[in-house]
């Protein structure tokens, strides 16, 4: 595995979470494009995009794929380089109002491909995964949970890496496109409802539940 997949130094790690820059990663990944076309696409505006993909690229997460002539200029055009992960102890340094912008601009992604996929067909194969599992857990468990799915992802890694070989081979018969998203989050509180408080505002005792 690349050794700069994962950052762990929190200066760069706040440089990436940038959530424009997140949003131009999201494009890179599907297609090789130039900072005009991401622009039109984000609707920014084109000085903006050309900065935040020039410091990408200097940062080593996207790439130059070619250049061409176009109406008298030369038009740039890049690609994501590999997906890199922040590390926990790097995520823990960034400053609380650059996480929540970077998580808004990941879940708008996250969003906007399940609403596609489910509207194309994308979860009618019999071995998709959809689930949602809610946790009581303690400090350990937490801890324990979050190193699972860290390594879940080096698995994922490992398959398509081997998936890659497989499809070389066979000149990419039967490629299909995946996505696959974890999460792990503390749950909201949840709210409370009118028939769970008294009319003082006190909360509600409830109920015995009836022995069967």
């Amino acid at each position: 595995m690349p050794s700069n997949r994962y950052i762990a130094d929190p200066q760069v790690a706040k440089a990436l979470t940038h959530p424009l820059r997140v949003s131009i990663l999201g494009i890179l990944e599907e297609r090789t494009a130039s900072p005009r076309e991401i622009a039109d696409e984000l609707d920014a505006p084109l000085g903006v995009v050309s900065y935040h993909v020039r410091q990408l690229a200097r940062s080593g997460l996207a790439k130059l794929e070619r250049t061409r002539q176009r109406r008298g200029a030369l038009e740039h055009y890049y690609s994501a380089q590999e997906r890199p992960i922040i590390t926990s102890e790097a995520w823990g340094s960034v400053p609380t109002i650059v996480k929540q912008a970077t998580i808004r601009a990941a879940l708008t992604k996250i969003s906007g491909q399940v609403n596609r996929a489910a509207e194309s067909g994308g979860f009618e194969d019999s071995n998709i995964h959809l689930t949602r599992t809610s946790l009581a857990l303690d400090r350990k468990g937490w801890d324990q949970l979050s190193a699972k799915l860290d390594r879940l992802v080096e698995d994922l890694d490992r398959i398509q890496a081997a998936a890659a070989k497989r499809l070389a081979a066979t000149d990419h018969a039967d490629e299909m496109q995946a996505v696959a998203v974890l999460m792990l989050f503390e749950a909201a509180a949840p709210e409370a409802t009118p028939s769970s408080k008294k009319r003082d505002g006190q909360p509600a005792r409830r109920k015995k539940a009836a022995a069967r």
